[in-house]
């Protein structure tokens, strides 16, 4: 047993739900590092992150890029200490939007792809050492296109899909660690930066988006 506080570590955790997640975990008793690409949005949400906790730590980093997860868990460890209690792996920002499939050129689809898996999954690939070392839980974020197809998001769901299925299979592999592996298929959500991308352009993905939008029961 230890007295040390939780570990958490929340890729893309400067904004929207990645940044909320850490102010709740903050909230809990945890300390907690997050990543962004971005050193002045990363400093904007410590500054906010410090109302509510003073152990937050950030650190600059593309989730997608192999070597910046490692030498951010590296940062994390010698910040906070050995090991991780808590992934959530938040950080992935689709350069592709829905569309059609005929309106994608091979170099969308590819894209498209890459920016919505690879920031998923190579945070946990990263972390395992750490997080083998307390047990704990790992927590990536997806997209409800991916339990539902949807015309223009064939490419979008598919990278769900991915995700949601190397969930499932590393839930078995991790489970000999004590570690849990779930996911959370998230549909549109108001407060975060893909939602003000969205809604600030006219186009076929706007459109998309405002008759999902108006199929919610609450209108919002």
């Amino acid at each position: 047993m230890t007295d040390r506080r939780p570990i958490a570590l929340i890729t893309g955790g400067t904004a929207g739900v990645g940044l909320e997640v850490a102010r709740l975990l903050a909230a809990r008793g945890h300390a907690v590092a997050i990543t962004g690409r971005s050193p002045d949005s990363g400093a904007a949400a410590i500054r906010s992150l410090a109302e509510t906790s003073p152990e937050v730590e950030f650190f600059a980093g593309d989730a997608g890029n192999a070597a910046d997860n490692e030498r951010v868990v590296s940062q994390l460890a010698d910040r906070f200490g050995p090991g991780i209690d808590v992934l959530v792996s938040a950080g992935a920002e689709g350069t592709v939007g829905p569309r059609p499939f005929a309106d994608m050129s091979a170099d969308d689809v590819r894209t498209a792809f890459e920016t919505r898996f690879y920031p998923r999954v190579l945070p946990v690939h990263a972390a395992l050492p750490a997080l083998r070392q307390r047990g704990g839980s790992v927590v990536l974020l997806t997209t409800d296109a991916a339990r539902h197809p949807t015309p223009g998001e064939s490419v979008v769901g598919a990278a769900g899909a991915a995700v949601m299925l190397l969930v499932k299979s590393l839930a078995r592999e991790f489970a000999r660690a004590a570690i849990r592996v779930n996911a959370v298929a998230m549909t549109i959500t108001a407060g975060t930066p893909s939602w003000d991308r969205i809604f600030s352009n006219e186009g076929y993905q706007r459109q998309l988006f405002e008759r999902a939008v108006s199929r919610f029961p609450s209108g919002r």
